[in-house]
């Protein structure tokens, strides 16, 4: 069972126009944490390198976002020549180019109305792409992992694919697992000092209380978190389940409650591990106010799931230690203060004051005219997936049989060379 490695890219305006544009974003589906500018290499390289050494290596589709359309087609061609630095790597480059062929096929295949969820902005968009890649090549299973990580196990697909796929002695499959992170030391918590502005937001404590179950037995154990940089589906989740293209981030511990709500589960491999060299975010404040909307937005999710006769029930309790917390009703109200001390404590005190006087607001305009939209979204997906199953007009597009002619993107027409 060879799995197809996805690995999603980010990348932003060169360092010299980029500026500290962030406290006017309105698009927050657009706003990553680290994008990497690109007149730089960023950390893809050394993932790739890192890949290398990996036994039973296959087939890696590598996907472009960019945080503005008008550098999309540059931070494709800047991954390209990444990628041409690895020519032992099997790697297919998904740009915008090879999404306006999808969006074709599905206009074809009437599946029209899902395109919205199909993009190349936001996290769960972007996963999105990687699972309907992975089905248009046939392949059972998917491996993620993100462009800021390096692998540092030879046998890191054999632990990925370590029972995947097979059943509990209870009968119950493991069609979705999850390794963790660990930094250059082989460290796992997060031991950064608490803040007192952060007393009613302890988001890192509660995280380090889910973790506490690696390195106990048994092996491979339920989780209410994920890693989207260290993830592993079976085709029997990932055709059936798909990422939430509307949750702004945390899209991985979203999919926990995705499986979860479709009568699945994401499982622990505490033998599974991977490095994370995340650079530092490019707002702490920015990524608050995602958080705020992820929690806000999460909150209602689960709310409106218990009026879906079909869904099995996920509660904030059921997501102890972690995110539980931060997904029942006192999510607002700790949120709103949070915001309020740390605009005392900040050097970002501006944008700390906006989530407090706005953010709250405009979290819950957002949730309540988004939440609906998954549910709308999921009901469709394991059909739209069964269609492209070996699609054929893709595949031979994604395999690299057929390829696109670039010179006729918008922005990159050849130079006419003068008559004079």
């Amino acid at each position: 069972m060879e799995p197809i490695v996805v690995i999603p890219t980010f990348w932003t305006r060169p360092k010299s126009k980029r500026g500290r544009t962030a406290s006017s974003v309105d698009d927050l589906s657009t706003v990553y944490d680290h994008p990497t500018p690109i007149d730089s290499d960023g950390t893809l390289p050394e993932c790739l390198r890192s890949l290398q050494k990996v036994h039973g290596l296959g087939r890696v589709v590598i996907i472009v976002a960019a945080t503005d359309e008008s550098i999309e087609h540059r931070a494709e061609d800047r991954v390209r020549e990444i990628v041409d630095e690895f020519p032992d790597i099997d790697a297919f480059v998904f740009g915008p180019a090879e999404l306006g062929s999808l969006h074709r096929r599905l206009e074809q295949l009437e599946f029209a109305d899902m395109i919205e969820g199909v993009t190349l902005r936001g996290y769960g968009a972007v996963r999105n792409v990687g699972l309907m890649a992975a089905a248009v090549l046939g392949h059972e299973s998917v491996v993620f992992i993100d462009d800021d990580e390096i692998v540092t196990d030879p046998d890191f697909l054999k632990t990925a694919l370590y029972g995947l796929g097979a059943r509990f002695d209870d009968g119950t499959p493991l069609l979705a697992k999850t390794g963790y992170y660990t930094d250059s030391d082989g460290r796992w918590q997060r031991n950064d000092a608490a803040r007192w502005s952060d007393m009613f937001w302890r988001q890192r404590d509660a995280f380090n209380q889910a973790l506490s179950i690696i390195n106990k037995p048994p092996r491979v154990q339920r989780s209410n978190i994920a890693f989207g940089g260290c993830f592993a589906l079976h085709r029997d989740m990932f055709a059936n389940v798909s990422f939430d293209p509307w949750v702004l981030r945390g899209e991985d511990m979203d999919y926990v409650i995705n499986a979860r709500m479709h009568g699945g589960d994401v499982y622990l491999d505490d033998d599974w591990r991977i490095v994370h060299l995340p650079p530092e975010p490019v707002s702490e404040a920015i990524r608050f106010r995602q958080d705020v909307y992820r929690f806000v937005y999460e909150h209602r999710k689960v709310e409106f799931a218990k009026s879906q006769v079909d869904l099995r029930q996920v509660t904030p309790k059921s997501m102890m230690p972690y995110p539980g917390p931060f997904i029942d009703s006192s999510v607002g109200w700790r949120a709103s203060l949070t915001a309020v001390l740390r605009t005392l404590t900040s050097n970002e005190r501006g944008l700390y004051m906006q989530v407090a006087l706005h953010g709250m607001g405009e979290a819950a305009t957002y949730a309540r005219d988004n939440c609906q939209n998954y549910f709308e979204f999921q009901r469709r997906w394991p059909i739209m997936m069964e269609s492209l199953w070996d699609d054929i007009a893709l595949k031979s597009l994604f395999s690299g049989e057929r390829r696109v002619d670039r010179s006729a993107i918008t922005g990159r027409f050849p130079v006419v060379p003068s008559r004079e």
